[in-house]
């Protein structure tokens, strides 16, 4: 039933995609809690070691290359030592960082995690959320232009965590210019950054996200309500393509065409939902620069969350991984 799905995996070789947005870089306290604080009722961690690897955008990057692609990266660290770090990942999967730029008015966003006996205890969060200035947004806009004009890329994806890169004017300027040379596009949005992008090839919120952007809220399993925030979000934004991530009910497809599809999840077990919105970007960009229609690459994004679901932490889905929950369905 979905042969021609792994068939797609195997040409990803071939795409180029773009992505800017938001780096993160996500780190990871292991411990293990035998005991409760004298000086407050919470546990202590005994920590037992220290992990990291990149995340927001960063992620979707890396997902990319696991999954057989490659990629051209694009955003923002501080001038620090998380950014370092963040650039030594990147790195260490081929990604170049040339496309990534320093900022020294903020420091690199990065989300800590303190984790016992696979349970996550806390989070800390340091980043600043402040618009990057017009100078930075222009000299990544002009990179990206040109790669577009040199027909460098076949995807580019947007990739909003609301933490300043992505504004309205750049974002637009970007969409228009795909559109003119054939590139196309993907935005993951974030109703804390409001925008309206007129033309995207396909936009992925997830079911919070989908009613904060159209003012429509709706109960699960709630067809009705769950249509009509697409087509108010459909209608503002002229998308092409609407995807909304509806966690445990799988993903709901909506196209320009009027096509109403809904896949089901292809969880299996659901350890961790940490940067599963990523892996879907990931596998529709590639899906979709492979020449999939709108509907195949839903399906393959939705294999790829189940696989990225089933593991503990921030992760990444392989292209063999990929292959072998396709053959398993």
């Amino acid at each position: 039933m979905f042969e021609e799905l792994a068939s797609l995996i195997n040409t990803f070789s071939k795409y180029r995609i773009a992505v800017i947005g938001d780096l993160m870089l996500d780190a990871y306290i292991w411990g293990r809690v035998d005991r409760i604080s004298p000086e407050a009722p919470i546990p202590v961690v005994r920590v037992k070691k220290r992990t990291s690897c990149p995340g927001g955008a960063a992620n979707v990057m890396r997902n990319i290359v696991t999954m057989g692609g490659s990629v051209r990266a694009f955003g923002v660290t501080g001038k620090d030592q998380n950014g370092d770090i963040l650039r030594q990942h990147l790195q260490e999967y081929g990604i170049s960082t040339d496309g990534i730029l320093t900022d020294e008015e903020r420091p690199t966003t990065i989300k800590q995690r303190i984790i016992s006996a696979s349970q996550q205890l806390l989070r800390i969060d340091e980043e600043e959320i402040f618009p990057v200035s017009g100078q930075i947004r222009r000299s990544i806009n002009d990179q990206i232009i040109s790669c577009m004009k040199n027909h460098e890329i076949d995807v580019l994806v947007l990739e909003d965590y609301a933490k300043g890169v992505l504004q309205q004017e750049s974002v637009q300027e970007l969409a228009d210019t795909a559109r003119e040379y054939g590139v196309l596009t993907i935005l993951d949005p974030n109703p804390n950054n409001p925008m309206v992008i007129k033309g995207l090839t396909m936009m992925k919120p997830n079911r919070s996200e989908a009613a904060a952007m159209s003012g429509i809220r709706w109960e699960d399993h709630d067809e009705a309500g769950l249509k009509r925030a697409a087509g108010v979000i459909m209608n503002s934004w002229n998308v092409e393509n609407l995807v909304i991530s509806l966690a445990g009910d799988g993903m709901a497809l909506f196209r320009k065409d009027g096509q109403n599809i809904h896949i089901p999840t292809r969880a299996r077990e659901v350890y961790d939902v940490s940067g599963a919105g990523d892996t879907v970007i990931a596998a529709s960009a590639l899906a979709l620069a492979s020449g999939s229609t709108p509907k195949q690459a839903v399906e393959l994004a939705n294999f790829a969350a189940g696989v990225a679901v089933g593991k503990l932490g921030t992760a990444t889905v392989s292209s063999e991984e990929l292959k072998e929950a396709i053959a398993g369905a």
